[in-house]
């Protein structure tokens, strides 16, 4: 009988299964879960975004793109990051579109990273980095961002990280699960500290249009000193609401984007044909459909950061993306005690900030991607469970 342990991969069988998925899946078997774990909009995807692709399927267009992406749909996606985040690219050879954001990344640390490599990862962030980095042959180097900033990367963290085998750094802002953002002067300094060096940037911006009160999104590719070291990961599973249509794309220079789509054409060929057609849609007619998801996801923000206030619960203004993420140190529990016992004694899913790395301890994450009557139906249970925990 074989022994899978001993001829599977040292790599995969080391990694630990996602703990977003871990609670989620929970939920699943029980009744009357009200979860705020997934982030995934609760919008059906904007109507015009689906007629194109009804339209596409019946006249037949289900054909291989080019291994790039259709050049339609590249030329609205530099159009469209130009006129939104005043980035430039040439649609002929700075862009690949991707099967989601997740390809995207992927792609990009297996075209920089040699074995050995270190890729800088601030923490609490997105569950797929480190993982990534390690199938790449790569040492992730996490640095654990503090409240007291805002979740912010600064510059004295960077610097301090940086070895002569540093490789990348990758810019998960705005934060999944924070909320937090970084500003144009906070990637100024940044870039200050990058300076002389050949050290890459992966910017993960899937967030960028959600961004709250007034202050927009800031791309690193906009600031001249790190337009030639970055790539712009973006997509458009949670600003258009097309989660399962498993679309993304990258942004970089040309000697990048051509080594990413080499990646690209042995291990996936081309992106969904449809979703493709869909997307220029997307870009080109749906900015005021984008706008009025935006309108609603600021309402359920003001409204679950109040909760969790009033609850007793310490929790910063999220900036960005639409996850709070409240601080449950006050409870004495850890994250994963204090989302196991909500589950079980109150049904509300949340995520322990430990799915995001080490230092998300003593936080929780809650997805306000709900309707309102979800969420204040969740901040009621959670408040009755404070409640029996403080007897």
């Amino acid at each position: 009988m074989i022994d899978y342990n001993k001829v599977l991969s040292d790599t995969a069988l080391s990694m630990k299964p996602s703990g977003i998925r871990r609670f989620f899946d929970i939920a699943n078997t029980m009744e009357g879960v009200i979860s705020l774990g997934v982030g995934e909009p609760d919008f059906r995807t904007p109507y015009k975004i689906r007629k194109t692709a009804i339209r596409t399927l019946e006249r037949g267009s289900t054909r291989y793109t080019s291994n790039k992406g259709l050049d339609e749909l590249c030329r609205e996606i530099v159009n469209y990051s130009d006129r939104k985040y005043n980035i430039k690219y040439d649609p002929t050879s700075e862009v690949l579109v991707t099967v989601g954001g997740s390809e995207a990344i992927d792609m990009a640390v297996r075209a920089m990273v040699n074995a050995g490599d270190e890729v800088i990862i601030p923490e609490p962030s997105y569950v797929c980095y480190q993982p990534i980095v390690r199938l790449a042959g790569g040492v992730p180097v996490v640095i654990n961002t503090r409240a007291e900033n805002d979740f912010k990367l600064t510059a004295s963290e960077l610097r301090a990280a940086i070895t002569p085998r540093t490789k990348a750094v990758i810019l998960p802002y705005p934060s999944n699960p924070t909320g937090a953002i970084m500003e144009r002067e906070d990637l100024i300094a940044l870039s200050e500290v990058l300076l002389g060096t050949d050290i890459l940037v992966i910017s993960d911006e899937i967030y960028s249009e959600l961004t709250f009160g007034g202050v927009g999104h800031t791309s690193p590719a906009s600031i001249d000193s790190l337009r030639e070291r970055t790539v712009v990961i973006n997509g458009f599973s949670k600003a258009f609401s097309m989660t399962g249509w498993r679309l993304g794309y990258a942004l970089a220079p040309a000697p990048i984007i051509a080594q990413m789509t080499k990646l690209h054409q042995y291990a996936i060929m081309c992106a969904p044909t449809t979703s493709q057609y869909a997307a220029v849609t997307a870009l080109r007619d749906c900015e005021g459909e984008v706008a009025e998801m935006l309108s609603e996801y600021d309402a359920r923000r003001r409204i679950i950061v109040d909760g969790f206030r009033s609850l007793g619960l310490e929790c910063r203004e999220p900036k960005g993306a639409f996850y709070a993420f409240p601080s449950i140190a006050s409870t004495g529990m850890t994250s994963e005690e204090f989302c196991e016992k909500l589950l079980y004694s109150k049904r509300v899913a949340l995520v322990p900030g430990t799915a995001f790395g080490e230092s998300g301890e003593g936080f929780v994450r809650a997805s306000y991607c709900y309707s309102l009557a979800h969420i204040k139906e969740a901040l009621r249970r959670i408040g009755e469970f404070l409640e029996e925990i403080k007897k």
